[in-house]
């Protein structure tokens, strides 16, 4: 039952967050910062869609063997994320007119170190993924993520991005233990549905600025 509600949950979110990012795109009427918004919505969903999908029948067909689709569906996810969050840096700069040449340079270093950490042959992402490559590859997206969290806890005066930090900083602390600690107990695995909705969090702030034009 655990598994069947996890798959209904994994379809709900990606039904979900298609939808908010084409309504997005679709209300942003030229404006760049809504549509880049409403693009970054689809990278996260594409890019977790690899991993949720092969998930999904899983639970579905247990006597399959997923193992394969979800060692790729997760590196991908993880280069998507990672996307995912220099798209909403390059947001950050467009909303509040902060462009800062060596805090851009440092996001976009940190985003292709963590890439790059993805495609080493040690993560072996479709076999028993060494703890420590997860370790190494999650340094830089934490920082990353970290940053993220300053820059918009600096901002929680807008209405709109009041609660970015906040939900920047609890997807993170959903995520960490997942990284060190899953192979140990797959329970904690289960954090992964807390830290998925809070992205959807976000998606919903994108959409609360573009139903308001804000």
């Amino acid at each position: 039952m655990g598994k069947i509600m996890e798959a209904v949950f994994c379809v709900f979110y990606i039904v979900f967050t298609v939808i908010m990012g084409i309504r997005i795109i679709r209300k942003s009427d030229k404006n760049r910062q809504i549509l880049l918004y409403g693009i970054m919505s689809l990278v996260l969903v594409f890019g977790d869609a690899f991993h949720l999908v092969p998930r999904i029948f899983a639970a579905i067909n247990r006597t399959a063997d997923y193992s394969f689709s979800l060692g790729i569906g997760k590196m991908i996810t993880s280069i998507t994320m990672t996307i995912f969050y220099l798209i909403l840096y390059f947001i950050f700069e467009m909303r509040y007119e902060k462009k800062s040449v060596p805090m851009r340079a440092s996001v976009i270093a940190l985003s292709v170190i963590r890439i790059a950490l993805c495609f080493f042959p040690q993560n072996d992402w479709t076999g028993e993924a060494p703890v420590i490559w997860g370790i190494y590859r999650n340094i830089p997206f934490t920082i990353l993520g970290l940053i993220m969290v300053v820059l918009f806890f600096a901002k929680r005066s807008d209405k709109i991005y009041k609660w970015m930090w906040l939900a920047i900083l609890l997807s993170f602390l959903f995520y960490i233990p997942v990284v060190l600690w899953s192979d140990v107990s797959p329970m904690i695995g289960m954090l992964m549905l807390p830290k998925t909705c809070m992205y959807m969090w976000i998606v919903v702030m994108g959409y609360r600025q573009a139903k308001l034009k804000q």
